[in-house]
């Protein structure tokens, strides 16, 4: 993942930037946040408010930590605030899963040999 935090160089600031990101993700609200901003395209806050029970202030907190992670901007409009998704840095936790998937899909395709070589079991 590429860094934009602040202070140190390198890979101690990409880390913090993919901490951030990993972070963010894990919490079951944001990643609905992103879904929603990913299947309706931008939207106010009360607009993504109305699809959680929880308060304003509480969701407020969760976009924040969104926007601190690079993965929603916020524009504003008025008094409005607008969201959008930003899925740069999804493409990079991507590039950082993807030799994972490598892995389990080689053992997956060994497994499945594996067991088309076994004999079937026809017996009651």
């Amino acid at each position: 993942m590429t860094g934009t935090g602040t202070g140190g160089t390198g890979a101690g600031v990409r880390a913090a930037d993919e901490d951030r990101v990993f972070a963010a993700l894990a919490n079951a609200t944001r990643r609905e946040v992103l879904r929603l901003l990913r299947d309706e395209g931008p939207q106010p806050v009360q607009a993504l408010a109305d699809h959680f029970a929880m308060r304003r202030p509480s969701l407020s907190e969760h976009l924040k930590v969104l926007r601190e992670a690079g993965l929603v901007t916020e524009q504003r409009s008025g008094r409005r605030r607008i969201y959008r998704l930003e899925a740069a840095p999804l493409a990079e936790v991507q590039d950082w899963l993807h030799p994972y998937e490598r892995f389990w899909r080689e053992r997956l395709k060994g497994l499945g040999e594996l067991l088309d070589r076994m004999p079937d079991d026809d017996r009651p």
